[in-house]
């Protein structure tokens, strides 16, 4: 689990919009803590702080301290808005960490012993029949997988091991060793990380989509000049368009 830290935060007596633009004014993002039975509670915090930790890998998976004047709150940070044009953190939720907390959370997939994968790093350079052999590429359908655990546990990342992977192995979430606690919220599936496919597989797919594409922009204009033919010949004109 990533290394915790600690914010500094005041309460918020006011609410709303224009309060909330009111401390954006004074370098402060408006926040809510909220759970574990307990009411809301408003608070302002800093927002150099805040914005330095919310841009940084793993602010929804790490345990945080707030200090609210002089009261420390375990937290988790449950969501953040930031504005899609100026790039700044608007607000952010926390949610209240005890003793038995559970949460969801989104977990990024890291795979080690890449070099010890006979689909990745082929041994020899040519088959038995004296053909080129091609490394294949690792296709990677989650880089992250949703699970449910113990707030204060929350894992870094999760790790699938590509040791021994063959070309065309398929990887499910069967091969990753969960820490204890930690269970994946899919439970009906044994579903699938990644894959090891050829590398020429993987051309052809995008070119099959490329055509495939190709073949509906040609249909549509077909059918439009097709469309517009059968007017023509019926002596009917368009509508005027503004």
């Amino acid at each position: 689990m990533s290394e915790s830290y600690e914010l500094a935060a005041e309460r918020r007596e006011r609410v709303g919009k224009g309060s909330a633009r009111a401390l954006r004014r004074e370098n402060k993002i408006p926040a809510v803590i909220y759970g574990d039975k307990k009411d809301p509670l408003s608070i302002a915090l800093p927002y150099k702080d805040v914005h330095l930790k919310a841009t940084t890998p793993g602010f929804l998976t790490t345990i945080a301290t707030i200090n609210v004047d002089g009261e420390k709150i375990q937290v988790l940070p449950k969501d953040f808005q930031v504005d899609v044009v100026k790039d700044f953190t608007m607000h952010v939720d926390f949610l209240r960490v005890g003793k038995n907390t559970q949460v969801t959370v989104a977990i990024p997939v890291h795979f080690i012993n890449e070099e010890q994968s006979p689909g990745l790093h082929p041994t020899a350079s040519e088959d038995e029949n004296g053909d080129p052999i091609v490394p294949g590429v690792l296709n990677v359908v989650r880089h992250e997988v949703e699970v449910v655990c113990a707030a204060t546990s929350i894992p870094d990342a999760l790790e699938l091991d590509l040791a021994g992977a063959e070309m065309g192995a398929s990887l499910h979430i069967s091969s990753v060793k969960l820490p204890k606690g930690v269970e994946p919220t899919i439970t009906d599936r044994d579903f699938t990380i990644a894959t090891i496919a050829a590398a020429d597989s993987l051309a052809s797919q995008s070119d099959d989509e490329e055509v495939t594409e190709t073949e509906v922009i040609e249909q549509n204009v077909d059918t439009v000049e097709g469309e517009e033919s059968a007017t023509e010949e019926a002596g009917t004109d368009r509508p005027d368009q503004d």
